[in-house]
């Protein structure tokens, strides 16, 4: 006798919970498997209160088999139709199983992974919003709330903290798709939960200042104080050289040298038994430049001391130029390395677990160096206090396409840093979470040590397949809804997730909100009247480079 799906026989082997059973299993294949709905049965539920049970059988939406006193729980892939049998074919991935209730036949202690899979036959049902519940249950670790599960209004999406920190993570979105404000609501959630955390946010446009005013400090070319002392040999190289090809390596050569001179006549330097050129030791501009003078006196010949003129050219230009002046100023000479850690990292917090580090006004030559520095820093901290009490660091780099991007490995020293924080820094208690709108555009090596993935809509083919290729197996079913996700969804998967779910982003408060909210032309532009003051107001913060 051959039962097929909403006939009374099918129904008679349900289980005591109030559905009937949409299909059957008609294949089984490891992580992914195929069964059959009827569509009848799914199109009568689409009428049903419960909007898990209406959005039964559709692509994204999840099903459960039964196994002995467990539920499987899988996910719908893809579907179409068997014109033969009449019926829908879906391809499902299995996500994990859950305890069977005696009593009542429904799914409690849901976990991950499958221990036994269901024979061909076996009925499919649908899932209900009290099974979401169960599945997307927050565990005992330490939580923070976000959003709330599709397609539901009421069971919350949470991300373990932990979980997701420890082996960092990435949120990719398009413009306009909500991204900014989503990093801002999961780090405003993050400080919430810890007000003596330590988090420092690369910010490279100027957004976020206005959303961590209250509980961040805010640090830009006004107020950083970043000395250049501080940037190890790598990071003076791509500085003050300006040569390509072998001159670049004679240059090198020569700024190595007279760099651990200077470092060595500072007091510091002379306390120091074995001095690198890497050391944060304090040193003169003007002593480098001296002892550039003095290393060129030395030579011979006249073509001998290009190499020489070229680096004072450089360092005279770097000096003389007001834009870099929050790193390269004359104050900037005392040893105020612990001070100046302490205020990046929070070191203490004062209720201000986050820094703001707005890179916006640092002129774009030396914006990388900036980036590497601070990276460099972070990563280095955590390694020389491994002694000390533990105090790890959350690392963000918004728009971190343009510091790792694709190829990057022998590049520069801030995507060789951060592809080492990737790879190593969950070991020393830095963790790194990356936001970017171009995704193909990042270090593949980079996204793959990302252990959570928080995916926005993306509309490039491209930028899809290279998430999808760094997601794991069972998220397929959700990734091929990321072209239709609406603005502030999102599909996260990962560590810092059960299973694979597809949220709704909570909205923000208006004070907590990044500056990144797009113009409306149909309103500004009906705004009229002083604009020769604000072209007066513009030029004068323009040519004064916002110093006037």
């Amino acid at each position: 006798m051959t039962l097929m799906p909403g006939s009374d026989a099918f129904a008679s082997v349900a289980p005591p919970v109030p559905e009937v059973a949409i299909g059957r299993v008609v294949a089984i294949d490891g992580a992914s498997s195929r069964v059959t709905i009827d569509p009848d049965v799914a199109g009568r539920l689409a009428d049903a209160a419960d909007p898990a049970l209406a959005a039964a059988g559709q692509v994204g939406s999840l099903v459960r088999m039964q196994v002995g006193a467990t539920w499987l729980i899988a996910n719908i892939r893809a579907l179409r139709l068997d014109a033969a049998e009449g019926a829908i074919v879906a391809d499902i991935d299995f996500l994990g199983e859950g305890d069977q209730d005696a009593a009542t036949g429904a799914l409690h202690r849901f976990r991950r992974g499958v221990t036994r899979y269901p024979m061909p036959g076996a009925s499919v049902w649908p899932v209900t919003t009290a099974d979401l519940r169960q599945v997307y249950a927050a565990g005992d670790a330490a939580q923070i709330g976000i959003g709330t599960v599709y397609p539901t209004q009421d069971i919350h999406a949470s991300l373990s903290i932990d979980a997701m920190l420890g082996k960092h993570f990435a949120l990719v979105g398009s413009t306009g798709t909500g991204k900014s404000t989503a990093t801002a609501l999961i780090l405003h959630r993050i400080c919430d939960m810890a007000p003596h955390g330590h988090i420092l946010m690369i910010d490279p446009h100027g957004e976020y200042a206005a959303a961590f005013r209250d509980n961040g400090a805010i640090l830009d070319v006004g107020n950083l104080q970043l000395p250049y002392w501080l940037m190890n040999f790598e990071e003076h190289c791509e500085v003050f050289l300006t040569a390509a090809g072998p001159d670049r390596q004679v240059d090198a050569d020569i700024l190595a040298k007279c760099l651990l001179a200077a470092r060595a006549k500072s007091r510091l330097g002379q306390e120091i038994g074995k001095l690198t050129v890497d050391a944060p030791v304090p040193y003169l501009l003007s002593d480098l430049s001296a002892i550039l003078s003095q290393e060129m006196g030395k030579m011979d010949r006249a073509g001998d001391t290009a190499p020489y003129l070229r680096l004072k050219a450089k360092i005279d230009e770097i000096k003389a130029d007001p834009r870099y002046g929050f790193m390269f100023s004359g104050l900037l000479v005392a040893d105020t390395m612990a001070a100046f850690l302490a205020r990046v990292f929070r070191l203490p917090g004062d209720g201000k677990p986050i820094a703001i580090i707005d890179v916006s006004g640092v002129p774009s030559d030396i914006t990388s160096v900036v980036v590497a520095v601070l990276a460099r820093m972070t990563f280095d901290y955590a390694i020389w206090s491994r002694a000390e009490p533990r105090r790890p660091i959350l690392l963000m780099c918004e728009e971190a396409h343009r510091y790792v991007p694709a190829g990057s490995d022998s590049g520069s020293s801030v995507g060789r840093i951060l592809g080492r924080i990737a790879k190593e820094g969950r070991k020393y208690g830095v963790s790194l979470g990356l936001v970017t709108q171009r995704p193909s555009d990042l270090a593949e090596g980079v996204l793959s040590q990302c252990g959570t993935i928080i995916a926005m809509r993306l509309n490039n083919d491209r930028d899809q397949a290279f998430v999808r290729a760094a997601m794991p197996e069972g998220a397929r079913g959700f990734l091929d809804s990321i072209p239709a996700l609406r603005n502030r969804e999102a599909i996260i998967c990962g560590e810092g997730v059960t299973i694979p779910v597809r949220v709704a982003f909570d909205a923000l408060e208006e004070a907590r909100r990044p500056a990144s909210g797009d113009p409306l032309f149909s309103e500004l532009w009906r705004d009229v009247g002083g604009e020769e003051a604000i072209v007066a107001r513009t030029i004068q913060r323009w040519r004064a480079q916002g110093r006037g």
